[in-house]
């Protein structure tokens, strides 16, 4: 649709009504038998009257029309180029105009965001996952007996970056994938552990582990992922010793896992839940990529629950779970 159609469809009405009135006038003529030169005088007046007005308003339309068109292609600049409002309808309907480009810029800004750090946490995922494919391939190519033990050990730790991944991608739409119910704890905890027995076994760590006798309000998958990252950062970084898992007696339902690892320096202890903070520890291993404790710390929040750590340099770490701040109640 050309301008001047657009124009003229947007003043139907009024275009209608002008043509109203100009039949009228000739009929008042010709019933009064008047002149038909004055009556020609008359419409000629009429017309130019009319059109000049109407001249300098299609005028204004078409440099509207030729701005608006512009702002197609310059979205960005929408809210600088907008002509100025003839009345109160039209000054609500460019701040609804605004409110969009706002949400829009907002969005596209959130996307790029995520996409940055989609593309970062892929880097250090690739980075990860190749040193256990190495590892797997010079046990393969070795001459002597195949050890199945190493070889099943990276394994698992491929599995593990592989289920990260899938997690950190769900996380987005976590809400859809949420299924809360009473669960009992002993059995979350048990599955948690029953994975990585094998690696205390083969570290020779203790378990401590008192039975927890207790049900919460929570999804039970989700939660046990945090246990899991939980007791893979307690396995990785403990030498000797072993890792309790109890029930602080202080509290309605904390559950606290706690190990005789290296510890987590002081200056370090408020950053280890941000995103891709390491610490002195990561230097240590070079595969760490701060995203565990920040994914655990996103999930609690989801699941209304709370999780905090203490720790002191050479004497291990202590990460407890608050499970009874859920604020819905139901079985």
């Amino acid at each position: 649709m050309n301008v001047l159609t657009a124009y003229l469809n947007g003043r139907r009405r009024i275009l209608s009504f002008l043509i109203f009135c100009l039949v009228i006038f000739v009929l008042i003529f010709v019933l009064y038998r008047l002149p038909l030169e004055a009556l020609a005088y008359g419409l000629i007046l009429c017309l130019v009257a009319g059109m000049i007005p109407l001249a300098l308003d299609y005028g204004n339309y078409k440099r509207r029309w030729d701005t608006l068109r512009w702002l197609e292609s310059q979205m960005e600049e929408v809210g600088d180029h907008l002509p100025p409002p003839r009345d109160a309808l039209e000054r609500a309907y460019q701040e609804l105009v605004l409110s969009l480009q706002r949400d829009r810029l907002t969005e596209r800004a959130q996307a790029a965001y995520s996409r940055s750090n989609m593309l970062e946490y892929y880097t250090m995922w690739v980075h990860q996952i190749k040193t256990p494919i190495a590892a797997m391939d010079m046990l393969l190519q070795a001459e002597s007996d195949l050890d199945r033990s190493q070889l099943s050990q990276q394994l698992f730790r491929i599995r593990e970056y592989a289920e990260m991944v899938l997690t950190y991608l769900r996380m987005e739409d976590m809400g859809a994938d949420l299924d809360l119910h009473r669960y009992d704890l002993d059995e979350i905890v048990k599955a948690a552990v029953k994975k990585y027995s094998r690696i205390f076994i083969h570290r020779h760590l203790t378990l401590g582990y008192e039975p927890l006798a207790t049900r919460v309000l929570t999804d039970s998958k989700w939660l046990q992922f945090v246990i899991e990252q939980v007791l893979s950062n307690a396995l990785k970084y403990t030498r000797q010793g072993g890792v309790s898992i109890y029930l602080d007696a202080g509290y309605p339902c904390r559950l606290v896992i706690e190990d005789t690892g290296i510890g987590i320096r002081a200056e370090d202890l408020p950053r280890v839940f941000e995103r891709g903070f390491t610490g002195l520890n990561g230097r240590v291993d070079k595969n760490a990529t701060g995203i565990g404790l920040y994914l655990c710390q996103r999930i609690m929040k989801k699941l209304s629950h709370d999780i905090g750590i203490e720790s002191e340099e050479g004497k291990g770490t202590r990460v407890w779970m608050d499970l009874d701040s859920v604020a819905v109640r139901w079985e």
